[in-house]
């Protein structure tokens, strides 16, 4: 048995490793960090491309190939070439005619020459008139018979893709077996409206007729799809002619069929065809601004494959409400672009599928959200992205992969118990099971030790210093307007992930203001999105920070707060927000108040200023003074830097 080595053609590699679809995540975290939506971030990534598969094409770089070819193909020619290509023969005929008539010098060829003289200009009209016509000239007689075998040909290409080849050289046996082909269509049809129809007689038709249909459909459903796409693109071709054009090639195209026997049965088909698909544009125009002249099945080939190429685009778009990689048709995409495109959007497909498969994304509701586990990761990515930023020579090396525990190791040991998290000493586990006579067969130097339960040891830990931090995050729309919503998300994310990596044992809590304040849960800090209302109710945000650290009376406080305003709200007995601008003396003084309860709390309370506004300024220095805490005025770019450095340092100092 021979072998042959060489490059993969069929299909995608299947030896290429799996695609991470974390990395998917990743990227798409970029624009869900930087306030895009789920949704949004997923389209933008399917548009792009996978990051890191060059060889793969995105949905931008399959519409840039869609557009060309719809060009192309509206430069390929024009409509008409059907009616000019009769009107040649025609008057070829005509001029043959003629020219046998001229030296014959009887009155019956001087009544014949007034007959051609008085046809119609309507070329349909004039083609009606001589079917009945006794031809003087055989050559003449001749081409007339090369004009009806022409439009016959077009006529059922334009319907029938198969049929101008098989009916290149007609006879009446062809013909005939065409006219019985339409009828048994047609019962076919009639049969499945009725619910009568079944998968072996659609195998008979084709095993009789299947030759007369090249793109060898599976299922009625394929053929009455191919049939009903051609019918609605010989329409459009119609629409997209002149007025008399239309009425020339429709006369044409009646003559033709009435003549082949086949006028009734092409009506049925029409009808059952619309029907089955009325959401195909039968009627809507195109226009082509080619040069060369299209027989009317190209023109209809050509129609058709624009029909294609303008809804894959639109599926390609994925710009409208609940849009999904599953609406894009492959066939259309493999008739339009080929196999690899075929691949290529499977790639995509399968970073969709595998994204909601894996837990990362849910759709609810046909709204598309990030889990808890999305979240997560993307917390970690935007702790690495402040890290990267900071100077890791004079802060300290933070991205630490070894194994830690939960306080300072003590230098002793105990028994491991069932619920232990701190780390297991090996040395005195292994001593224990030698001690125990584990060791295994020869008892020399390599021989293995068997363990047992009772012989792990766990190094004892003092616990740390816990903490019980609040960030309270401005929602207020001015934070949109003024580009710092999307940093503050991030710095939310980032201080939620370090907190859960490194300091499990705070109690961390984000709460949002606006006109009210409100706590934000993790799994919904991703897709947060800004509140479009007036207010910034700092007030209420530190009536509910001030309830979470008094749930943990034992851990130190901590309380950041990210703001771009002064405090222009506050809550009223009644539960109900209170809004006035220029802040009102009552605002600024219950907010105040609440400042001056977590310095009893000895709770120090640093503010990020993300504006250089002069009230905000005043106000945040009689913070300071009231409570001892910092002021930090850091640019967007840079907030993540400072708070995630700031926790750090007050968890240093405790």
């Amino acid at each position: 048995m021979a072998y042959r080595y060489g490059e993969y053609h069929d299909g995608p590699d299947p030896l290429a490793p799996p695609y991470d679809v974390r990395a998917a995540l990743d990227e798409m975290g970029d624009a869900i960090l930087s306030g895009s939506t789920p949704v949004h971030a997923l389209r933008d990534l399917l548009k792009r491309g996978l990051p890191g598969a060059q060889d793969r094409r995105g949905l931008d770089d399959m519409l840039r190939e869609v557009r060309r070819r719809r060009r192309d193909l509206r430069e390929r020619g024009r409509l008409d070439g059907t009616l000019e290509k009769a009107r040649a023969l025609l008057d070829k005929a005509i001029g043959q005619e003629r020219a046998e008539l001229f030296p014959d010098p009887s009155d019956e060829a001087r009544m014949r020459e007034a007959g051609l003289d008085a046809l119609p200009d309507d070329t349909a009209s004039a083609i009606q008139e001589l079917s009945t016509y006794d031809w003087r000239s055989g050559a003449a007689r001749q081409t007339f018979e090369e004009l009806r075998g022409l439009l016959r040909r077009e006529v059922l290409d334009a319907q029938f893709r198969g049929l101008r080849d098989a009916l290149a050289n007609p006879d009446p046996e062809a013909m005939e077996r065409v006219r019985q082909m339409m009828a048994d269509l047609n019962d076919m049809l009639d049969r499945d409206a009725q619910g009568r129809h079944t998968p072996a007689d659609f195998a008979a038709f084709m095993d009789k007729y299947g030759d007369l249909f090249p793109e060898k459909p599976r299922n009625l459903e394929e053929l009455v799809d191919i049939l009903a796409r051609r019918a609605a693109a010989t329409q459009r071709m119609l629409a997209s002619m002149t007025p008399r054009q239309r009425e020339e090639l429709s006369n044409l195209i009646n003559q033709t069929l009435e003549q082949a026997g086949l006028s009734d049965q092409m009506r049925r088909l029409g009808e059952a065809l619309y029907a089955r698909r009325p959401d195909l544009a039968w009627n809507a125009p195109e226009r082509l601004t080619g040069e060369e002249p299209l027989g009317m099945g190209d023109a209809v080939t050509a129609l058709e494959e624009l029909a294609d190429l303008t809804q894959l685009e639109t599926a390609l778009r994925q710009d409208y409400p609940g849009a999904r990689l599953d609406d894009v048709d492959e066939a259309a995409v493999r008739r339009a672009l080929g196999r690899s495109a075929v691949d290529d959007l499977e790639a995509l497909k399968r970073i969709e599928r595998e994204l909601e498969e894996q837990g990362y994304l849910l759709r609810r509701r046909g709204k598309l959200e990030l889990t808890p586990k999305a979240v997560r990761r993307l917390g970690e990515t935007a702790l690495r992205r402040v890290f990267s930023s900071l100077d890791a020579g004079r802060r300290g090396d933070h991205d630490q992969h070894d194994a830690g525990s939960a306080g300072e190791l003590t230098g002793s040991s105990r028994p491991w118990r069932f619920g232990d998290e701190q780390p297991i000493d090996v040395v005195r586990t292994l001593v224990n099971g030698v001690r125990r006579g584990g060791v295994g067969p020869g008892g020399g130097a390599g021989a293995a030790v068997r363990l047992s339960v009772d012989d792990f040891e766990v190094a004892e830990t003092e616990r740390r210093t816990a903490a019980a931090v609040c960030l309270l995050v401005d929602l207020s729309y001015s934070m949109a307007l003024r580009g710092t919503w999307a940093a503050a998300k991030q710095t939310a994310l980032a201080l939620q992930a370090l907190v859960a990596s490194k300091f499990p044992q705070d109690a961390v809590q984000i709460i949002g203001f606006s006109n009210y304040a409100r706590v934000l849960q993790p799994d919904e800090l991703a897709g947060l999105d800004w509140d479009m209302v007036q207010g910034t109710n700092l007030h209420h945000a530190l009536l509910i920070a001030g309830r979470h650290l008094d749930r943990h009376p034992d851990f130190e406080p901590v309380v950041l707060v990210v703001t771009d305003g002064e405090p222009t709200a506050h809550l009223m007995r009644n539960g109900r927000s209170a809004f006035e601008w220029p802040p009102s003396h009552e605002t600024l003084e219950l907010t105040l108040a609440e400042i001056d309860k977590m310095t009893r709390r000895r709770a120090t309370i640093n503010v990020f200023m993300l504006a250089a506004d002069d009230r905000l300024k005043e106000f945040v220095d009689e913070v300071a003074r009231r409570n001892g805490g910092r002021v930090f005025s850091p640019s967007a770019e840079r907030l993540g830097e400072y708070v995630v450095s700031d926790f750090l340092r007050l968890r240093r100092a405790r």
